[in-house]
C-alpha cells in the first residue's frame, strides 16, 4: 500500500508522510530503538529490536506491496521523526479478517506538533481503503495524551488489562483496549 502526504506542523514546518520502503530501512531502525528509549509507553524496550537492517528492508517490502497493510514514516527536513502502521490481526483466519491494528511511535522531541494526529489520521484512511471494519490499539492507561488523541479521532475504549506490561522496575501497566468502527 503506497502513501502520500505533506502536512505543515504547529510550529510552521512541514512533514512528509509516507509510506516506508526498503531504502529507509536503516532510518527506521534508528527511530525505533530512539522511540522506544524514550518512553515507557511502548510494547517494546530499545534493547529488545532484533531486527538487521535486511530484516526492516524486507519488513517495509511487504508492507508497500500489501494491500492491506502499510507503515508511514514521518519526515521533517529529511529525518525520519517517527512511523505508524497498520496489520491484519491474522488474514488467514476470515472470521477476524475484518480487524487490524494499528501502532505508533514519534521522536520525543517532536511530540505536540500535530504528527501524530496526521499519522492516526493516514492509518485510519489506509484502513478503511484497505476494507477494513474495526481498527484497533492498546495504550498504556497513564499515557492520557494519547488516549485523548484516539478518542477525539473516534477511538472508544471496550476494555481494560490492568496486568498488560510488566515493566522492568516489576510493576504492572494498565492497557486501554481500543477499537473504532470504520463502517
Amino acid at each position: 500500500m503506497e502513501y502520500r502526504e505533506v502536512i505543515v506542523l504547529k510550529d510552521g514546518r512541514t512533514c512528509l508522510l509516507r509510506n516506508g520502503t526498503e531504502v529507509d530501512a536503516k532510518a527506521l531502525l534508528d527511530i525505533f530503538v530512539l522511540t522506544h528509549g524514550q518512553t515507557d509507553h511502548l510494547l517494546t524496550y530499545a534493547d529488545e529490536c532484533m531486527m538487521t537492517v535486511d530484516d526492516e528492508a524486507s519488513y517495509l517490502r511487504g508492507k508497500t506491496e500489501s494491500s492491506r497493510e502499510i507503515e508511514i514514516i514521518a519526515l521533517v527536513d529529511g529525518t525520519v521523526v517517527g512511523s505508524a502502521g497498520i496489520e491484519a490481526l491474522d488474514a488467514t483466519k476470515e472470521k477476524i479478517r475484518h480487524r487490524a491494528e494499528f501502532g505508533i511511535s514519534i521522536d520525543r522531541a517532536y511530540w505536540g506538533l500535530g504528527i501524530g494526529r496526521a499519522l492516526t489520521r493516514a492509518c485510519i484512511a489506509c484502513a478503511r481503503k484497505a476494507g477494513y471494519r474495526q481498527l484497533e490499539l492498546d495504550v498504556v492507561a497513564n499515557n492520557t495524551a494519547a488516549i485523548s488523541l484516539y478518542q477525539s479521532e473516534g477511538f472508544v475504549e471496550w476494555g481494560r488489562n490492568p496486568r498488560g506490561f510488566l515493566a522492568h522496575e516489576g510493576c504492572w501497566q494498565e492497557l486501554v483496549l481500543m477499537r473504532l468502527e470504520l463502517d
